[in-house]
């Protein structure tokens, strides 16, 4: 019997569906809690080709939601641990894999070369990056956030609008899975949902999940979901970049404190913190790009967005995620 006959019997997949499943190229963004169920039901349903994205090592405090590692992986490459498993899932399906964070460098050449894209990673900066790459490119994408016992799904990009026409701003605080905890049934919960919007997606599902937002509160055990086809879709105007492609010539703000990073960005870098920056209305010359950095993206952010107030060139922000241990201030 052929193994997809439970999905091919139904009408709304049949030979065409499964097909598209066959044919697509799926980017997979972060191999983690939302990655693990959204990566076993994409191999348990065919998809031809996938590729496994995060530069994440296995940690003890993984195992709760992640399910794809096992005690014995701690310490072991995310991407490396998932693809050896996946493919005794399904050897069918290639499973490529880039050992590496995903970053505005290389997001390029991955989106494109991508029928779908599925977004899982713990970072509104990945999130940002590529929805703006998907937007440019018109390649859809499926973004997926859980915190706590509550997250929500999306389809943008491609035939909808987006991440900004429904998330303008960046939250008010920076808060993952590290900081603030996650359940683990609610990762797999939104990472089903997630999974089975992409296969909708491939198989053009009427209505689509493109243009659609599923919410979650499983503390309430409530969902709610609204559709934004019609959403006004912004130009990005503060955008992320990658530490490489800063220039000699940018302003460049480093927001991150000695006790958090020895070294600034650059030799040039003025260091501030947020408050410091807003208190003192620095501005960049007229033909200066300017480039904030912090850990997460949302300093860089909140002082972007105050120079905007009153300055209107070029602004660009980095995500530079957390310091090694062996570049932390310990005196």
């Amino acid at each position: 019997m052929n193994r997809y006959a439970r999905q091919i019997c139904m009408s709304e997949i049949g030979e065409t569906g499964q097909a598209a499943i066959r044919a697509a190229h799926v980017l997979v963004v972060g191999v983690g809690g939302l990655g693990a169920p959204v990566l076993q039901y994409l191999v348990g349903a065919g998809v031809g080709r996938l590729t496994l994205v995060d530069g994440d090592r296995v940690t003890l405090s993984n195992l709760h939601r992640q399910t794809l590692f096992r005690e014995t992986d701690v310490g072991t490459s995310k991407a490396q641990v998932a693809a050896l498993t996946l493919r005794t899932l399904n050897n069918d399906c290639v499973i490529d894999i880039y050992d590496a964070r995903l970053d505005p460098e290389n997001v390029h050449a991955l989106v494109g070369q991508s029928t779908l894209v599925l977004d899982c990673a713990d970072s509104f900066a990945t999130s940002y990056t590529l929805s703006d790459t998907c937007r440019v490119l018109q390649v859809p994408l499926i973004s997926a956030s859980v915190l706590g016992f509550s997250g929500y799904v999306g389809g943008f990009c491609g035939t909808a609008p987006s991440l900004r026409a429904v998330f303008p701003d960046l939250p008010d605080r920076a808060a993952s899975c590290a900081t603030a905890g996650v359940m683990g049934p609610v990762v797999g919960m939104i990472g089903a949902a997630q999974a089975q919007m992409a296969l909708g997606c491939l198989t053009r599902q009427s209505p689509s999940p493109l243009g659609q937002l599923i919410s979650f509160d499983m503390q309430t055990f409530r969902t709610a979901g609204f559709r934004f086809d019609a959403a006004p879709d912004p130009t990005p105007d503060l955008t992320f970049i990658a530490a490489t492609q800063i220039t000699t010539s940018d302003f460049v703000v480093e927001l991150r404190d000695a006790d958090e990073i020895l070294t600034p960005i650059t030799a040039s870098a003025h260091r501030l913190s947020v408050v410091e920056f807003t208190n003192q209305h620095p501005a960049p010359a007229t033909a200066q790009r300017a480039v904030f950095a912090c850990r997460s993206g949302l300093r860089a952010w909140q002082a972007a967005t105050h120079l905007r107030s009153y300055w209107d060139g070029e602004i660009t922000l980095l995500a530079m995620g957390d310091t090694p241990p062996n570049e932390r201030q310990t005196s």
